[in-house]
């Protein structure tokens, strides 16, 4: 009797596993802005090398390195002995000059009576007067000399063209500089607003150009542009296209724009690299996917769909852009479909879950869960 108790109780099926649980989520419908993403490179919206135009000794640096210097600030002086010796000689030659002229003056006024009184003779007249005119000549000729000495006696101090950051030196004070040696002495980068550099292909130029187009009436400055920094940040000022290229680059197949941004707090330098975002379309109505939801198969994407009864099913579908951590759906899904969120790998078409509604924020980041939402 107890033989037979042990058989029956052995012969009993274990009771099935339960379904495994799979974090589940809506597809999203929203309005959705379409962008575009460029990598780019900032610089100054003018940046200017400061150079020597004299030769000569450098005997000063009137400013520190790194800092902003105002438009017109004294930043290098050379030594200006030389010059200062050059406009002094000019002085000298302009008086002589001035003396020249008052003799040719004198003489050309005590003979032109005598030659209408026919007291000399005409030859003497035209004598007096062409060495008149040439002493007027060197007069010009001794006065421009002297106003290029004090040129160049003026280039011995070098002023800030525009205000901005100034760099790293490149010369020191003793060095000697000039035209053909050491000319370029530093930079000045005027870095408000801070200007970026980027490319874009020929495809992407047409998305902008049109959208410019479209929006002429009503923004002649074309739509505002966002700027990421290095260090993933946003920079809190929009920016707007300020320039292109002439053409498409026929080697590269690229447009290259320039967009100016906002800097008060020069925060931003010249020679970063950034990301540009602009708003190149809106999808009214767009469905959207987390990115970790959507399985790649040799070039074709697939997701996986969970039914209210926790039925599995997989489905084919076409991907538009990426927003964020989202991607958006062209087509194969519907509004109000829950999706699979991980174990992606483990799930079978037609296979039972129990899924567990999972919230996501608005870029596509998990923020929590809630009660299983399928059998």
């Amino acid at each position: 009797m107890a033989l037979g108790i042990s058989l029956g109780c052995a012969e009993e099926a274990p009771p099935p596993p339960p379904p495994p649980e799979i974090a589940v989520t809506s597809v999203v419908q929203r309005d959705q802005p379409v962008t575009l993403e460029m990598v780019g490179e900032t610089r100054g919206s003018i940046d200017i090398p400061i150079r020597a135009r004299v030769d000569g000794f450098l005997d000063g640096m009137h400013f520190k390195e790194g800092r902003t210097v105002e438009k017109g600030q004294l930043l290098y002086s050379i030594d200006p002995r030389p010059f200062e010796a050059k406009v002094a000689e000019a002085d000298g030659h302009v008086a002589e000059a001035v003396t020249a002229v008052a003799k040719a003056r004198a003489d050309l006024d005590r003979i032109r009576p005598l030659a209408e009184m026919h007291a000399v003779s005409q030859q003497d007249l035209d004598s007096a007067v062409a060495q008149y005119e040439a002493a007027l000549g060197k007069r010009q000729a001794a006065r421009a000399q002297r106003e290029q000495a004090e040129i160049e006696l003026g280039y011995t101090k070098v002023f800030a063209p525009v205000g901005g950051r100034i760099g790293i030196t490149e010369v020191r004070i003793g060095e000697y500089v000039g035209a053909g040696v050491n000319s370029l002495l530093n930079y000045v980068s005027k870095i408000d607003p801070i200007r970026v550099r980027f490319a874009i292909d020929e495809r992407n130029y047409l998305k902008i150009a049109r959208r410019i187009a479209a929006r002429a009436g009503e923004d002649t400055e074309g739509p505002g542009l966002e700027l990421t920094l290095a260090d993933g940040t946003m920079h809190e000022h929009r920016g707007r296209i300020v320039g292109t290229d002439a053409a498409i680059d026929a080697a590269t197949g690229t447009f290259t724009l320039e967009a100016d941004f906002p800097n008060p707090d020069r925060v931003v330098l010249a020679g970063q690299f950034a990301r540009v975002t602009a708003v190149i379309g809106e999808r009214k109505g767009a469905l959207l996917v987390p990115g970790r939801a959507v399985n790649e198969i040799q070039g074709s994407y697939r997701i996986f769909v969970v039914s209210a009864e926790g039925v599995v099913s997989m489905r084919d579908i076409e991907l538009g852009p990426r927003v964020d951590r989202f991607r958006i759906v062209e087509k194969g899904l519907q509004p109000g479909d829950q999706i699979a969120l991980e174990g992606l790998q483990k799930l079978k078409d037609g296979m039972t879950v129990t899924g567990v509604s999972t919230a996501l924020d608005e870029l596509g980041n998990i923020v929590g869960s809630a009660e299983p939402s399928g059998a």
